[in-house]
This record gives structure tokens, C-alpha cells and sequence, in this order.
């Protein structure tokens, strides 16, 4: 794959969701309720997160990055891990998250960037 140009375009990139860090379970609860309440976006709860529609994950008290993170979704993971490396980056294996089929779901940076840890999952 031609290593040049703009991830975007090489990879079908796009925001993924965008992930809060809350205090605890209770203010996550709060956060999320207002994202339904402002914008419509129904919650669903999960062990770690609520999740707002999928565009907003808010943590429970336990997310990466100083602030939160930001998953983008490609459509080729292996390419856009490659792609990023070769600019510096530098992936968290300890974060690496496995599908049934062995191949990655999703992977962290060990970078952050402004206060939000970045990770890479399957579009």
C-alpha cells in the first residue's frame, strides 16, 4: 500500500466514537443522561462505560487518556497500524484487544495527544 497521502482517504478513517472519562459510575450516569437529553442519543450501559448512541462512550471512572480517548475506525487495521508507526507512534500491545478470529478489534497508541489517548478499531 502507497504509505503516502492522507489516512483518511488510504483508510476509509473516520471518529469511531469519542470516549469521557467520568469520576465514577454516577457521574458517567449523569454525563450520559445529558447526552440524551440534548441531543437524543439513547444510553446504553456497560460494565466499564454508557454508551451515547455509539458515538459517545463515557467511562466509568477507568478511561485511558488524561481527559479520554478517541477511537478512529479504518477499514484496513494491520495498514493504519504500519501507517502510524512509520510516523512516530508507537501502539500500546498491552491494550490490544483480540476478535474471535485472532485478528485485532482494537489497539491504543501509547501516545497521547492533547490529554486523550488515540486507539485504532476495525470500520
Amino acid at each position: 500500500m502507497d504509505q503516502q497521502g492522507n489516512p483518511v482517504d488510504l483508510f476509509d478513517m473516520r471518529i469511531a466514537h469519542i470516549g469521557i472519562n467520568a469520576r465514577d459510575a454516577e457521574d458517567a450516569q449523569r454525563i450520559a443522561t445529558l447526552f440524551e437529553a440534548l441531543f437524543g442519543l439513547p444510553a446504553s450501559d456497560t460494565p466499564i462505560s454508557i454508551f451515547s448512541d455509539t458515538l459517545i462512550e463515557v467511562m466509568k471512572g477507568c478511561g485511558r487518556g488524561e481527559k479520554g480517548h478517541i477511537g478512529f475506525a479504518v477499514n484496513d487495521l494491520p495498514a493504519a497500524e504500519e501507517y502510524f508507526c512509520a510516523r512516530g507512534l508507537t501502539l500500546n500491545e498491552d491494550s490490544r484487544s483480540l476478535n474471535a478470529d485472532g485478528s485485532t478489534k482494537l489497539v491504543y497508541f501509547n501516545e497521547q495527544i492533547a490529554g486523550f489517548a488515540i486507539h485504532l478499531c476495525r470500520a
